[in-house]
């Protein structure tokens, strides 16, 4: 009798120590691959980013900026990779060659509104603070009419306002500085390319090569 009742308590022992194992690893394994496949790097991402900066050390940043525009455009980008991209665009469009201080604001503004979490937030707020500043100057020196015709073709063409810039560029007979033009061809207006009619512009790019650079558009 004594030994039955010694084998009955081992048994429920057994029973109580089954009923209180930790649950098999197998779910949480796969949740850890789950999570290492959410990390991994997004190719598209990656290869987008070395070709941008391929882009810019050759001197072509409006091609750059363009690439970014595609790359942000990707509907399965994560919102980490977003906004790492829509911030880089910002910085080179307000860059000394991005020549887009009003799309810089904006790339800024979203950053900073959509992306609170965002790991570069406070540069992007500082930036933002930054860019704002330099329109609302830029936009005063216009209104008041004091700046010289190169330096009113600058602020324009600085701002973002392309055809403004190049208007006024073409109604008062000016040239741009060199940079100026550089950019202007990189974003298509001008083109290095015989056959075109039209005011020849020279320009060096980044090799020391001359560029002789004409209008694209014929009707310009």
């Amino acid at each position: 009798m004594t030994r039955s009742l010694l084998l009955m308590a081992a048994a429920g022992l057994a029973l109580a120590a089954c009923e209180t194992t930790p649950p098999s690893t197998s779910t949480s394994g796969a949740v850890a691959i789950i999570q290492e496949a959410e990390a991994a790097p997004n190719p598209d991402y990656i290869l987008a980013m070395n070709t941008v900066d391929g882009l810019v050390e050759a001197g072509n940043t409006p091609a750059a900026i363009d690439r970014l525009s595609q790359l942000i455009g990707k509907t399965d980008l994560s919102d980490k990779d977003r906004a790492k991209a829509i911030f880089k665009r910002g910085k080179l469009r307000y860059s000394d060659d991005g020549f887009n201080v009003w799309g810089a604001i904006e790339d800024f503004e979203e950053v900073t509104s959509d992306y609170p979490g965002f790991e570069q937030y406070d540069e992007a707020l500082s930036l933002l603070g930054t860019a704002r500043g330099e329109a609302t100057s830029l936009n005063f020196n216009l209104e008041t009419g004091e700046l010289s015709r190169n330096d009113r073709f600058s602020a324009r063409f600085r701002l973002g306002e392309y055809v403004d810039a190049i208007d006024y560029m073409e109604s008062v007979n000016l040239t741009p500085k060199n940079n100026e033009l550089l950019a202007m061809y990189n974003i298509g207006y001008l083109c290095d390319a015989e056959g075109l009619t039209g005011r020849t512009f020279e320009a060096t790019d980044k090799d020391g090569d001359l560029l002789q650079l004409r209008f694209c558009d014929l009707g310009k």
